[in-house]
């Protein structure tokens, strides 16, 4: 499975930065989620109001930040 990984810093503390996951459906591979992530994206900074996207990636599900 494949997740949009959005990397977020606050609005109030830019020193304050994470990674979350946004799971997509089972049947959609790397290449996919690069077309499918845009209309994601939007939803995500409605629904996190405090949170601005600095960067974002496709990755594995199960793929763990190091």
């Amino acid at each position: 499975m494949i997740s949009i990984v959005i990397s977020a810093c606050l609005i109030a503390d830019p020193g304050v930065c994470r990674d979350h996951r946004v799971p997509l459906a089972a049947n959609i591979d790397a290449k996919g989620c690069l077309f499918s992530a845009q209309p994601h994206l939007p939803r995500w900074v409605e629904e996190h109001p405090k949170w601005q996207i600095k960067s974002w990636r496709c990755a594995s599900a199960d793929y763990q930040d190091l």
